[in-house]
């Protein structure tokens, strides 16, 4: 007889064992040989679909789930819906809202973004958002139903914004990214990531968008303070510093989350500063300058990776298949899920222009290695389409789903759905937290020039000018991504000078210019206050911070029309 192998299976009640037999001819006795058991199967498992095993190993369960699931289930585990429209808040409870019922009913949804979320865009504010405790209250509610009301009880995946503290009501908030690259402490920032992720995992989140590795080198781009910086080794380092504060030593941890690298890729030079425009850069660039920093993030275990509304050299990078594939994928070695960013997707075909339909960006962005549809419009319908019409295939499909799920077990989601609400007061923002955000902040500080020893001012001084439009402005200080904050928790640098100072010094302060338009209607009489003091502190400095008045797009961008002001 030729050489033969079997693999025989065999489930008792101890557990699953294979024995492998090699038959090498008739004359020759087969050898035998046992494995220790795979996975276990006891009394509480026996009825269990294999999925559902937590002993068995998560490749199998995963095989044994995607083999359960219809082409619907599988294409809505590739959504990530608009959290912040999942609950409602009314008359002291907080429960699941119509609009996530009907979603979970006809969409399967997967995933769900920023459901924590409070700014001007979702209308959240400390009247009718969530404190921490109603925000574990809101997510256990929600992950609740979606197990209890679908098919086959997959949890979701959660993700929030976690640029610089996690967006949302009562955390603790630190310095942007620029600010902390200025520390040149990656082990502080290793701390400050393991506090964010620590407050977003005991409030019910999963997934934190976060670092953003761009380079800032079009300083007329709106998100340089998102970025550490131009240079691709403090961003690597920094981000490295990050993925691990935020993952820990294991995902599947009740105060770990998986990081999510922003954005991929050279997003930061778009022409003219316009953000999400095309990118010019040749290979050797976009290799040497702007791809280290996430290789390094990468390398430190990064399990996700969210695309960029630019193209580079003509090519949308959600539909780039040499990035996710080719690149990350196959030279890297990543092994996690890509997102795309905010209605990317649909952006293939209504911004790039590179697809005549819906169906054909679907397909390109699945084609290129885009796991999950941030905003939820841009799979669904439209990759049933692009499958019907064999744009793509159920094989990209299941790859991404199972992309998707591996993530949801290596979190722990299908046995720890839930989070303790009991455990939350007390464990956000607390004062450890806020010393380190302290630190950050007294770290990255930065003196470029003290002529005359000028500095430190003395207490005594007479006459001090504090003059600039961002000396008294909370938000203007605070940057994006940042949730509203009880005026009672924010020092401005007027404030902070006035409490510093001794009681005979007179402290005043004119705004000077404003930071959006052109006006210099004031300038005369900040001059005039400087002319008069014996001290002059100029706060300048940009502005992200948005307002309640604005109308957004749907990418969370201003709509700039006749619907704002200009």
């Amino acid at each position: 007889m030729d050489l033969k192998n079997f693999l025989v299976f065999s489930i008792g009640s101890a557990g699953l064992f294979f024995a492998a037999f090699n038959l090498f001819n008739k004359d020759e006795a087969a050898t035998i040989e046992l494995t220790a058991p795979l996975y276990t199967i006891n009394d509480s498992t026996r009825n269990l679909p294999l999925y559902k095993n937590a002993s068995a190993p998560i490749a199998d369960r995963i095989e044994d789930l995607l083999t359960r699931m219809t082409k619907d289930e599988k294409v809505g585990q590739l959504s990530t819906l608009l959290g912040w429209e999942m609950y409602e808040k009314a008359n002291g409870t907080v429960q699941v809202s119509e609009k996530f019922k009907t979603a979970l009913k006809e969409q399967y949804v997967g995933n769900l973004w920023a459901t924590l979320r409070a700014d001007p865009w979702t209308k959240k504010t400390l009247r009718n958002g969530l404190t921490p405790t109603e925000a574990a209250v809101a997510t256990n509610a929600i992950q609740k139903y979606a197990i209890e009301n679908s098919r086959l009880g997959i949890p979701l995946m959660l993700a929030e914004e976690c640029v610089h503290g996690h967006m949302a009501i009562g955390t603790t908030v630190f310095p942007t990214n620029i600010g902390q690259s200025a520390t040149w402490d990656p082990a502080l920032i290793e701390k400050m990531g393991a506090v964010v992720a620590k407050e977003t995992r005991l409030q019910g989140g999963h997934v934190g968008y976060g670092p953003v590795l761009d380079l800032a080198r079009e300083l007329r781009w709106s998100r340089v303070e998102e970025t550490f910086g131009e240079d691709p080794y403090m961003n690597g380092t920094m981000g490295e510093a990050v993925v691990k504060g935020f993952q820990g030593k294991s995902i599947n941890s009740p105060i770990n989350v998986i990081s999510t690298l922003k954005h991929f890729a050279a997003y930061g030079i778009p022409e003219g500063g316009h953000n999400g425009g095309n990118v010019n850069i040749g290979e050797r660039e976009l290799l040497q300058s702007y791809m280290p920093a996430f290789h390094a993030a990468v390398k430190a275990g990064a399990l996700s990776v969210m695309t960029s509304y630019n193209s580079i050299d003509g090519i949308p990078c959600t539909g780039n298949k040499f990035l996710y594939e080719d690149l990350l994928r196959n030279q890297w070695g990543f092994k996690g899920f890509v997102v795309s960013d905010l209605s990317s997707i649909e952006g293939i075909y209504f911004n790039h222009h590179v697809t005549p339909t819906r169906a054909g960006a679907a397909a390109m962005a699945l084609n290129a290695g885009v796991d999950s549809d941030l905003g939820g419009n841009g799979y669904g319908k439209f990759l049933d389409s692009a499958l019907a019409t064999s744009l793509t295939d159920t094989v990209a499909l299941n790859k991404a789903v199972r992309n998707v799920l591996r993530m949801k077990f290596e979190l722990g989601l299908f046995e720890n759905p839930y989070v303790d609400v009991s455990k939350v007061a007390g464990q956000i923002n607390n004062k450890e937290h806020k010393e380190i955000a302290a630190q950050v902040a007294r770290e990255s500080v930065i003196l470029l020039k003290n002529e005359k020893n000028v500095l430190p001012l003395s207490k005594n001084l007479k006459r001090i000018a504090v003059l600039g439009p961002n000396a008294d402005n909370i938000y203007n200080q605070l940057g994006d991504y940042t949730a509203p904050q009880p005026d009672s928790n924010i020092i401005t640098v007027l404030e902070g000078i006035k409490a510093k100072v001794g009681k005979g010094t007179q402290v005043t302060y004119v705004k000077g210019c404003a930071i959006r338009d052109t006006t210099q209607t004031n300038i005369a009489a900040a001059v005039a206050a400087a002319k008069n003091a014996d001290a002059v502190v100029i706060v300048l400095g940009g502005s992200s911070a948005r307002d309640f008045e604005t109308v957004f797009n749907n990418t969370g961008a201003a709509d700039i029309s006749q619907k704002n002001a200009v």
